[in-house]
């Protein structure tokens, strides 16, 4: 069975595969159209299979508002070339716009949401990394909600318009004008995507974290030398500073560096006539947690023109 050069681009079109690609499926599917997508997704299933190997710490972080509500989302690629790739980015934006409308909360729900243009999420994942050619995954999720105010999003050196590397939502509750707490949810967004607060109040820092730091604390208290009431009272002393530090209503605000961001909200609120509360917040930082591979560039050329 023949194929015509009508047949290349419906087979470009339908899988999203390269053009040589396609003519090598049609002649060894004999012109078979549905068998040519076949082995096409046969290929590309395999190519990403291997590629899901390796790792992916680059990408962006996308991030979506919609009346009291907003979702962060990341997504990781190997390299920050594929960041700047209009597909891989159009793919970030629609996929943390799935994450909004659908509230999916949990990375394989979102995988198995229908996507805009057809398929799943995770179909159009797997296209692209066989498309693309780099591993790519879809990494945490997080959503953040008012009843009545406004969630404001920022993103820190922006890729494209709510695609970067430093993505934040600041959830305002109050009843003050919308473009009082956006001018406020702003502020306080930049300069959580300069501090990184580790949460909202001190008491819900992560357990884990107090205890390393009060180890830390004992260690350098026991070199003082000093009584152990002493001792006892320096690392108390060391672990509340560690909590102000790091919870965000206590930290204090980079652009004035006096007041804490608890302060800044309570003062917007008196200006407003009307109290104004910081109920929540998100913080993705593109990679942070992802052990880097290092390689051997030389080595792996070398490799690949195989020369021991």
């Amino acid at each position: 069975m023949a194929y015509t050069a009508a047949d290349v681009k419906n087979l470009r079109e339908r899988t999203g595969a390269g053009m040589m690609d396609c003519k090598k499926a049609l002649e060894e599917a004999a012109g078979d159209f549905e068998a040519a997508v076949d082995a096409l997704r046969s290929k590309g299933l395999a190519a990403a299979a291997k590629k899901s190997s390796r790792t992916a710490a680059e990408g962006l972080v996308g991030v979506a508002v919609s009346g009291t509500k907003g979702v962060a989302v990341e997504v990781n690629s190997e390299t920050d070339f594929v960041a700047k790739n209009d597909q891989f980015q159009d793919f970030v934006r629609k996929a943390t716009d799935v994450a909004l409308n659908t509230g999916a909360t949990e990375v394989e729900v979102l995988k198995a949401a229908a996507y805009p243009d057809g398929g799943t999420v995770s179909d159009k994942l797997t296209n692209n990394v066989a498309t693309i050619g780099e591993n790519q995954q879809l990494r945490r999720i997080k959503h953040v909600a008012v009843s009545n105010g406004v969630v404001v999003p920022y993103m820190h050196n922006a890729a494209a318009p709510n695609l970067g590397k430093i993505g934040v939502l600041v959830a305002l509750e109050s009843e003050a004008p919308a473009a009082t707490l956006e001018a406020l949810g702003k502020q306080i967004a930049m300069h959580i995507a300069a501090a990184f607060p580790q949460a909202l109040t001190a008491e819900g820092l992560d357990a884990e974290l107090i205890a390393r730091e009060r180890k830390i604390a004992a260690e350098k208290a026991a070199e003082s030398g000093k009584p152990a009431e002493v001792q006892a009272k320096m690392v108390d002393g060391a672990v509340a500073k560690y909590a102000k530090e790091n919870a965000l209503l206590s930290q204090i605000f980079v652009m004035d560096n006096k007041s804490t961001i608890q302060q800044v909200v309570d003062a917007a609120g008196k200006e407003a006539g009307t109290k104004i509360a910081l109920v929540d917040y998100v913080r993705f930082q593109l990679g942070e947690g992802i052990e880097k591979e290092e390689t051997d560039f030389a080595a792996e050329v070398a490799a690949a023109a195989g020369i021991k």
